[in-house]
């Protein structure tokens, strides 16, 4: 059974979820089994601190064993100290997924071609690997806890994401991110219901042995509250998740911008993450306008990908006008590159041509920004008092978890 409090604009008492965690996890069958949590990073906005001292109650020395995970997909490591500030006052033990290590993972099958083809509406024709970190395979349950919003890749995130890619050997996060590049971020981005990525991403989770379950919240952006809470199977907890998130996590202006001016946080720490503060301005850009991510403490393009830098940032016809060339590139990062990119096209005669133009105002030197094929502003020249009087332009603060759509 799902269960769900909460709903779009509201922010819920810290008692009422309390209440609410600590119950629902009580309810769970733990005694004598092993537990894994699976929490995002620090990426995402979230009071994991609330809710880990709920699910701690709720477990209440039940379980043999439980143990927390952080699902970076290929996102940097946390230190201990930034671990410590994530889960707060708790007593779970907690850890990086190592995903850079081949002992962290456990194939737990494949997904056969065929089933691939169908899923991903017959753009991906070849079987997936199916592997996952050994701490969800070796525990008897498995509770996934974090948010759910508009995602580039696969609509919204949350739910199964969590594993695949959170937890996931390359292979699923290379497919699941060139699908999604090849739908493209502007399309996907905030669409609701199971998308092809999700529908990959839910077929490999049902590889996964052993019991599920997921807390699947929706945080109030500006004020860091909990708008709403589901908890049940994965699937499920999700698409409540989603529905409150497609209506509160969604902006809609008037009509098209021209200017985008996205101040993105201090939370992405470099272009790999910040770039999210383009992914959720592209759809209300006129054709031939521009965004500008401000963000002077971004210093480096990737710190886990450093390719990206001779990479650079491509549309995705380039990349297949020049498979021969990039074919042996993991494709998650050629699908980070058109991401960033946005909604180009490319034509051998005439080369290629962006829709929306992107200058980064940011600590990554110009000669490599200029390298990687992006616009570049020094961002002490950054004028926000004029952006703000700029009746063409959209300044978003904190920008890179609300999405805005034309309607």
């Amino acid at each position: 059974m799902t269960v769900a409090v909460g709903g779009p604009g509201q922010i819920l008492d810290p008692e009422v979820v309390r209440s609410f965690v600590r119950t629902h996890v009580a309810g769970l069958d733990l005694a004598g089994r092993s537990l894994c949590v699976v929490i995002p990073d620090g990426t995402r906005q979230c009071p994991l601190p609330l809710l880990l001292q709920a699910v701690e109650e709720g477990i209440g020395g039940r379980a043999s064993s439980c143990v927390a995970v952080v699902a970076l997909g290929t996102h940097a490591p946390m230190s201990d100290p930034a671990v410590a500030a994530l889960v707060g006052p708790v007593s779970i033990p907690t850890g990086n997924h190592a995903w850079w290590e081949d002992s962290t993972f456990v194939h737990v099958g494949t997904l056969p071609g065929e089933l691939v083809r169908e899923l991903s509406g017959g753009r991906i024709h070849d079987g997936i690997e199916v592997r996952i970190n050994r701490l969800v395979v070796e525990s008897d349950v498995t509770l996934i806890v974090g948010p759910v919003l508009p995602h580039e890749v696969i609509g919204f995130s949350g739910g199964n994401k969590y594993l695949f890619p959170g937890l996931s050997g390359q292979e699923m996060i290379d497919v699941t991110h060139w699908l999604g590049a090849l739908i493209t971020s502007s399309e996907i981005i905030g669409t609701r219901g199971i998308t092809p990525v999700r529908a990959l991403v839910n077929a490999a989770a049902g590889l996964v042995p052993g019991e599920r379950h997921a807390l699947c919240v929706v945080v109030e952006h500006v004020s860091g509250g909990l708008e709403s809470l589901a908890f049940g199977e994965p699937e499920a907890a999700w698409a409540l998740a989603a529905d409150v998130a497609a209506e509160s996590h969604v902006e809609y202006p008037d009509g098209p911008v021209r200017r985008v001016l996205s101040v993105v946080p201090k939370r992405y720490p470099d272009l790999w993450t910040g770039a999210k503060g383009f992914y959720k301005v592209e759809p209300v850009v006129a054709d031939g306008g521009e965004v500008v991510l401000y963000a002077p403490h971004i210093t480096e393009i990737a710190a886990m990908h450093p390719r990206l830098r001779d990479i650079g940032y491509h549309c995705r016809d380039f990349f297949l006008a020049h498979w021969d060339r990039y074919r042996d590139v993991p494709l998650g990062e050629l699908a980070h590159s058109t991401h960033l990119f946005g909604a180009g096209t490319y034509d051998r005669a005439t080369g290629e041509h962006q829709r929306v133009h992107v200058t980064l105002a940011t600590g990554i030197p110009e000669a490599q920004v200029r390298h990687a094929n992006l616009g570049y502003v020094a961002p002490e020249t950054i004028d926000l008092t004029a952006w703000l009087a700029d009746p063409d332009a959209l300044v978003v603060p904190d920008a890179g978890e609300v999405l805005y759509r034309l309607r």
